[in-house]
């Protein structure tokens, strides 16, 4: 699934609000945080089938109205976050999309097994011979 911003752009809401951190006397007068909020139940860039497994995936970050959420308020402006916000979502959609590979169940091999009690055997002789033979 190739999701480019052009696309995201028509189903992406903004809300911007005033953010903390570095910027001096001028955090306190412009609206630099950007809140992203993408609808995937209604999007059409999605079959049903990955709907539902970013949902199943995606579901801690969706808020209570069904909204993938994105907040970017690391630079001082607002244009930047807002260009960094789709960013993240497109990076948040395609890892939740990749499925992994089913694991395959391996066995430990026979020459890896006689190794180990090969080595173990060893061990127990070097530590028998150790011993202080009492008994003579």
């Amino acid at each position: 699934m190739n999701l480019t911003k052009a696309d995201l752009q028509k189903e992406i809401t903004y809300k911007t609000s005033r953010s903390g951190g570095k910027g001096g006397q001028n955090v306190n007068k412009v609206s630099s945080k950007v809140e992203l909020l993408f609808a995937m139940e209604t999007s059409a860039l999605f079959t049903d089938e990955e709907k539902l497994l970013l949902t199943e995936k995606l579901r801690n970050r969706l808020n209570k109205d069904g909204y993938i959420q994105v907040i970017c308020d690391e630079e001082r402006s607002q244009y930047l976050n807002k260009e960094k916000a789709p960013e993240r979502l497109i990076g948040l959609l395609t890892r939740a999309l990749q499925v992994q590979k089913v694991r395959k169940p391996t066995k430990v091999s026979k020459a890896a097994k006689a190794a180990r009690l090969d080595s173990k055997k060893k061990q127990s002789v070097k530590k028998d011979n150790r011993a202080k033979n009492y008994e003579e």
